[in-house]
């Protein structure tokens, strides 16, 4: 049985994702065991690891910091190990090098980039960015296996996650200007919606997610 680390540092949608993944898992051939937690030893050893987020950058990151040893048994799963990891939301935009919000924050590093705040060229187009909204530019990627253009997702933000390397965007959004909606390098992918208010499309990427080769 794979396990899967559902990482608590008290920020998040915590309850939320962890009922969604429960929902995805369902319907997998295989059984899966998620674990809500923030000990270092059982992230260190999960074979995937989920970090939700909602919030500021600098927050998360501070409460994430906060937790002994969970940052170094993150980095060990996923870039150690190679363990399947994904981001949502703030988890998504913690991947970068830094957040702009309230001055410059540290963000882990995985996927090169900043995280700034939106600035839509289209007066109309209002932040936060809320609500439902179509993915656009939808690579071949497992993570969005069976999704495709055009697929609702829910948003609830006001900063965006710019990656350094324009390949590492897997899916795009347009919100008075195009940003990345999700973002992927090797095992570490992040999206900047929330698949657990996603309904059906938002169960499918999670379900995607945990049958990502690892």
């Amino acid at each position: 049985m794979q396990s899967v680390a559902l990482i608590d540092y008290g920020s998040g949608n915590l309850r939320s994702a962890e009922k969604a993944l429960r929902r995805a898992a369902e319907g997998l051939g295989s059984p899966v065991d998620i674990v809500v937690t923030a000990d270092p030893e059982t992230v260190a050893r999960a074979d995937r690891l989920v970090l939700p987020g909602v919030g500021a950058f600098a927050a998360c990151m501070g409460a994430l910091s906060a937790r002994d040893g969970l940052i170094e048994a993150m980095t060990a799963a996923a870039v150690g190990r190679g363990a399947p990891f994904l981001g949502i939301c703030v988890g998504m935009q913690l991947l970068a090098d830094r957040g702009l919000e309230f001055g410059e924050t540290k963000g882990l590093g995985w996927i090169a980039g900043d995280v700034a705040r939106l600035h839509p060229a289209d007066p109309l187009a209002k932040i936060p960015h809320m609500g439902w909204n179509a993915l656009e530019a939808v690579a071949d990627h497992p993570l969005l296996a069976g999704l495709g253009e055009g697929a609702h997702m829910y948003f609830t933000h006001s900063f965006a996650f710019t990656p350094a390397d324009p390949s590492h965007v897997i899916a795009s959004v347009d919100h008075g200007g195009r940003f990345a909606a999700a973002v992927a390098r090797d095992n570490i992918m992040g999206v900047q919606f929330h698949p657990e208010k996603s309904q059906t499309q938002g169960l499918r990427l999670l379900a995607n997610f945990l049958e990502t080769p690892a």
